[in-house]
């Protein structure tokens, strides 16, 4: 990574293990915590983002502050972390203190935070996510991608490995259902390197995959986001079925559309709940 010499002062920082110690930081699982604390690692996931300057980084669960580090070694315009735990923004103070302007730390559930009014674009959310809200979280932001595809510049996102197969799989596959349809219509993904548990302080019991997502642009005569959201959700509800029972409230759209009605949910493309969703809107 080419070190940003703007910020000599990130060398001078104590190694995270002291932070965690000095402010007794231990990974809470109500929290969904699990810290990454190799460097090597947390540059890497920077790295995975592509060129991050001139952008906003938004990071959701910084922790001790691991991934923000390198997101400001990287080049980062500015990082704004928001983290639910009062502990970790008191872990956070010491950065903070040398970062200034660089970095803005918010407490608050990422839940309830609109990301678009912490920054101007260009904005890229870069995290480890906390693996309990992550597919919530996702969901929503897709949804503000689909309204302007410019929100962001891109989401470079850590889930659990199987949920990241979910996102990156393709009809006929195991793993295609509803996340793969949402998060393909609006944006290209791809799985960029998978983490092992011992990557982590604490392991989770799960392994761990980087995903990257590219918001498509110029994209037009889209179906209704909730529209399309009803249409996965009652096909995939019902996967083993075949589309003229999961789907038996669509039938006449169906049929003209020319579809195989007996079909199952994993064997329809995201085009063609893209094109089921548009004659439904």
């Amino acid at each position: 990574m080419v070190h940003n010499l703007e910020r000599p002062w990130l060398d001078a920082l104590p190694p995270l293990r002291e932070v965690i110690n000095e402010h007794n930081l231990r990974a809470d699982k109500k929290f969904g915590q699990n810290f990454l604390l190799d460097q090597n690692i947390t540059d890497k996931i920077a790295r995975a983002a592509g060129n991050l300057e001139g952008i906003s980084a938004i990071e959701i669960g910084p922790g001790p502050g691991g991934l923000t580090r390198s997101l400001l070694r990287a080049g980062a315009k500015k990082v704004i972390a928001i983290e639910y735990d009062p502990r970790a923004i008191e872990a956070l103070s010491g950065l903070q203190a040398s970062a200034g302007q660089d970095l803005q730390i918010k407490h608050g559930d990422a839940l309830d935070i609109d990301l678009t009014q912490l920054c101007d674009e260009p904005r890229a959310i870069i995290a480890n996510l906390p693996y309990n809200i992550a597919t919530p979280l996702l969901v929503g932001w897709l949804e503000q991608i689909y309204n302007k595809s410019s929100t962001y510049s891109s989401m470079t996102l850590m889930f659990q490995k199987e949920v990241a197969e979910r996102i990156v799989a393709k009809e006929g596959d195991k793993a295609y259902g509803r996340l793969a349809v949402m998060c393909q219509w609006l944006c290209d993904v791809k799985k960029v390197f998978d983490l092992p548990p011992n990557a982590f302080t604490p392991p989770p019991k799960v392994k761990s995959s980087i995903v990257h997502f590219v918001p498509k642009t110029g994209q037009s005569n889209q179906p209704d986001f909730k529209k399309l959201e009803a249409i996965t959700a009652a096909a995939f509800g019902q996967r083993r079925k075949m589309i003229r029972s999961s789907l038996k409230d669509y039938m006449e759209h169906i049929e003209a559309l020319g579809f195989d009605p007996t079909l199952r949910a994993e064997n329809l493309s995201v085009e063609q709940y893209i094109d089921l969703a548009k004659r439904i809107s």
